[in-house]
């Protein structure tokens, strides 16, 4: 495995890293400035993030997690990564440059799976970043680590299907520029226990379709993102709208979701990576009892482990890209698992240190580090838990000692 990185890699690395400086961090108390000056922090998109991403358009740094040429900038899943880790320094980073989820996973989706029609309807105005998406597959009333637990039905009926059920953390719903909802559930209970699910598209303006409330997340709401409790009520939308077909909705989640646990793993080493440079800064210019913090012997410590930690989990997530890249993301299963384990908690815990580093104002909105700690400790859940992973590997590391 080799992972220097190509002339084109280290050009876009130095751009984004530019792009970053001189706009992006300098324009994140705006952006929630911005937010909190309208009617609600719903109503509207903060009109800097629409500035900002037609400045990312404008520069080509644009698409970028695509690998397809054809709509993206044709990067590897290895080559994407120091890029999406830069984005993963601010939490408004990955919208500019349109490489934001859900809406990553979804493109990914139509790209991989959708009709020549639904890529023109859809896929095209999320690659220019006109609308955005939400990805609608998680329910209240059952554990849906096991997708095939979800209960959502999807009913056939003459040229429409018929969707029925509650989902929540919808993220993304809150959005004005929602248009679009992809949703699992149920077209057939009876089938053989991975072929009963299917996905399908939902149009945000279709009768049936009802935001019940929007969830915080520690006390953040992310607006105007949000993550959604939705009910579908007898929502009808055309027969063409299921995605692949009936049945297919378990396979289509398990693809979706490795390049999205990945795109997770870089950014919150972005994070990590931040939140330790803010850490260093901040104990090499405060003076506690007569002398810097960064003389005392448990803060060379916390800067000493961070590194550390950061350093095995880009290597690990490296090694995920790189499988994904060259031998698949069935075959990445394993790498994929623990990286979506090691990465959230090397972050919470790189944050934890910067935070105690900071004191007062590490817990304050002044500083970044509360709202990456709550993000990064929704990613110990999200796109399966922890336990989830750690099975995974367990029988996956069993499996080659059996005869």
């Amino acid at each position: 495995m080799n992972f220097s990185y190509s002339e084109k890699v280290v050009e876009l690395q130095e751009r984004v890293n530019a792009f970053m400086e001189e706009y992006v961090y300098p324009n994140e108390k705006v952006y929630e400035e911005q937010l909190n000056q309208q009617e609600t922090r719903w109503s509207a998109v903060p009109p800097i993030m629409e500035e900002l991403k037609q400045k990312a358009k404008d520069q080509g740094l644009w698409n970028l997690f695509l690998p397809e040429s054809e709509y993206g900038a044709g990067l590897t899943n290895t080559e994407y990564a120091p890029l999406c880790e830069i984005m993963g320094r601010s939490l408004i980073g990955p919208e500019v440059f349109n490489c934001n989820a859900p809406d990553t996973g979804n493109m990914e989706v139509l790209v991989r799976y959708g009709t020549e029609e639904q890529k023109e309807r859809w896929l095209k105005p999320l690659l220019a970043g006109e609308i955005r998406s939400c990805f609608s597959m998680t329910e209240p009333d059952v554990a849906s680590s096991d997708a095939t637990n979800i209960e959502a039905s999807i009913t056939r009926d003459g040229n429409e299907f018929v969707i029925n059920g509650r989902k929540w953390w919808s993220s993304g719903a809150g959005d004005p520029r929602c248009k679009i909802a992809i949703v699992m559930g149920k077209t057939n209970p009876d089938a053989p226990k991975h072929e009963q699910q299917a996905m399908i598209l939902v149009p945000f303006d279709t009768p049936g379709v009802k935001i019940e409330r929007v969830l915080p997340v520690f006390g953040y709401d992310h607006a105007p993102h949000g993550h959604a409790e939705i009910t579908y009520e007898n929502v009808r939308v055309p027969a063409e709208n299921i995605l692949w077909g009936e049945g297919k909705g378990f396979a289509i989640a398990q693809g979706r979701l490795g390049p999205g646990r990945i795109h997770h793993c870089m950014r919150l080493i972005g994070a990590a990576e931040r939140a330790l440079k803010e850490m260093c800064e901040r104990v090499s210019g405060r003076v506690a009892f007569g002398k810097p913090l960064s003389s005392q012997g448990v803060v060379q410590e916390w800067i000493a482990e961070s590194r550390i930690e950061i350093e095995q989990a880009r290597l690990l997530t490296l090694k995920a890209a790189y499988m994904m890249d060259t031998v698949g993301n069935k075959e990445a299963k394993a790498e994929i698992a623990m990286i979506k384990v090691v990465a959230p908690s090397m972050a919470l815990k790189v944050i934890d240190r910067a935070i105690q580093a900071f004191g007062g104002a590490g817990v304050s909105d002044d500083m970044t580090l509360a709202a990456q700690w709550a993000n990064a400790r929704t990613l110990r859940i999200a796109d399966g838990p922890d336990e989830v992973h750690k099975a995974q590997v367990a029988k996956l590391e069993l499996r080659k000692y059996r005869n």
